[in-house]
């Protein structure tokens, strides 16, 4: 019996031990990057309307629990109290995992290494291991396990149903449900193939009638060539006449026959033709700009920053000249002129059309390759203001979004007169079930400002479509290493049809 008594003993001691270190290293990394760990909290769907008070809270308990445990009177209480938190923080994963729309960014630490799945089987072993070392110690003692279970039980239930409540009371379940409702055809795409990659780091990098051009953000002068008919594959390397430049993320865009290559935080763009990819040098300024879109062969469309407040502003640069054409009045300021007015980027070959689609609210500017305004539209989302709430990070000397904003639109694609927005958010009748599942692309008429059609993209392998291209009535999907090839119904591409023949002598 002293021999059990004993195993049963440092068994506890064991456990109590291996908790407070943990909870010992995840409080004090919490403090020591306190402004980085409520960031964190400000992204949760549960917790942002409350991240100032838990940023304090959470490593509070922790600590507390730890001198519980270190201290044999009360190790007990701090062993019951370690369960209810890990149950706490399983259950929180669960439901972010499974009933939330987006899922934020992960904890730091060690723990920052982990995915979410894998901080959910993480967290389910340290409960099975308090929930033993509390039943060893009732058993050591010889407490009532009916009434210790029962105290375990009551406890657990609190804090679960705390978290339901937090739940049921969150920004997710109001702030990403709006009252419009899409119009859902029955078969406005068609699905044709699909081409599988050997990674997930391909982007659409332009296409023409029978070839998709591809980048790859891992091998950044990678350009790939997709047969649209076979699904094809082949890649070749482009070949710089300068690589003696501080390049940090390389982007490749293709407009038959060219191919041009930059990264706007060099200020300089590499041109090349699509049969040799050899490029050269044949822009350099002071001009840097974080998006570009070729306008024609010479000239490219560009979002830069104005200087002093740094805000986001729509410009047009030269690549054979030092000209730099600016119009600080295409993007309106809301709240910073930064974060707000984040957004993406296009041009419209067909209509000869930049095309700006913010991010974060329900709206798109629309202007002519010498940035003069042609009009303004809206998405059918009732978010008119961006939701974006920014922190000063103090020790790393820059802002940084508060919590996550609310996404209006995710990606785009345009050709002709059709916008195609991956839309963010659902509509009134929508089921979140389906936004599991899929993603929605909602189609606008840029000509007319007018909303429409919608349709789903279904996931594969529980990936989401991440970007669109549109050629003709062909749309491709990058949705994780696959490409999917759809094609458009004549209830979509009517649309731009019917505009060409109204154009017509």
């Amino acid at each position: 019996m002293k021999v059990a008594h004993a195993i049963i003993t440092k068994s506890i001691d064991a456990i109590a031990m291996l908790f407070v270190l943990l909870f010992v290293y995840a409080a004090a990394n919490k403090l020591i990057d306190y402004q980085n760990f409520m960031q964190q909290l400000g992204q949760s769907p549960l917790l942002s309307a409350f991240a100032g008070y838990m940023a304090w809270a959470v490593p509070a308990v922790e600590l507390l629990i730890v001198l519980l445990l270190a201290v044999p009177k009360f190790r007990y209480a701090g062993l019951v109290a370690s369960f209810v938190l890990m149950l706490l923080f399983t259950v929180y994963i669960y439901i972010i995992l499974n009933h939330s729309v987006f899922v934020p960014c992960s904890c730091g630490g060690i723990l920052e290494k982990l995915t979410w799945r894998e901080h959910l089987v993480f967290n389910l072993v340290f409960v099975l291991l308090a929930a033993v070392a509390v039943a060893l110690h009732v058993r050591a003692t010889g407490n009532s396990r009916l009434k210790a279970g029962g105290t375990v039980a009551v406890l657990s239930v609190l804090g679960v149903g705390m978290l339901i409540v937090l739940f049921a009371l969150s920004e997710n379940m109001h702030r990403y449900h709006n009252k419009f409702v899409r119009r859902l055809s029955n078969t406005p795409v068609t699905k044709l193939q699909t081409t599988t990659l050997p990674f997930n780091s391909y982007y659409f990098a332009g296409a023409d009638k029978n070839t998709l051009y591809l980048g790859n953000t891992t091998s950044q002068l990678l350009l790939a060539e997709v047969d649209v008919k076979s699904g094809a594959v082949n890649e070749r390397h482009i070949t710089l006449d300068d690589t003696d430049l501080p390049f940090r993320s390389v982007t490749i865009r293709v407009q038959p026959p060219y191919f041009y290559v930059f990264d706007g935080m060099v200020p300089c763009v590499f041109r090349g033709t699509i049969d040799d990819r050899k490029a050269h040098r044949c822009k350099s300024g002071s001009e840097y700009f974080s998006f570009a879109e070729p306008i024609d062969s010479v000239s490219m469309a560009v979002r830069t920053q104005k200087r002093g407040s740094g805000e986001s502003i729509l410009g047009k640069v030269g690549l054979f000249s030092d000209t730099t054409l600016l119009n600080k009045n295409l993007l309106q300021k809301q709240i910073d002129g930064v974060f707000d007015t984040d957004g993406i980027l296009m041009y419209d070959r067909q209509l000869r059309k930049i095309i700006y689609l913010y991010a974060y609210r329900n709206q798109y500017v629309v202007a002519d390759p010498d940035l003069r305004e042609t009009g303004r539209g809206n998405t059918i989302d009732t978010v008119t203001k961006a939701q974006v709430a920014i922190a000063n990070i103090k020790n790393r000397h820059a802002n940084k979004l508060a919590r996550n904003p609310l996404l209006v639109n995710k990606a785009a694609a345009v050709y002709d007169n059709l916008l195609f927005v991956n839309a963010g958010l659902p509509g009134q009748y929508e089921s979140l079930d389906m936004w599991k599942k899929a993603s929605i692309i909602d189609v606008y008429d840029i000509s007319t400002n007018s909303y429409v059609e919608s349709f789903y993209l279904f996931d594969i392998n529980g990936k989401k479509a991440r970007n669109l291209i549109v050629n003709g009535d062909r749309l491709f999907a990058m949705i994780g290493n696959h490409i999917v090839h759809y094609r458009l119904n004549p209830i979509l591409t009517k649309h731009y049809r019917t505009r060409k023949a109204a154009q017509k002598p």
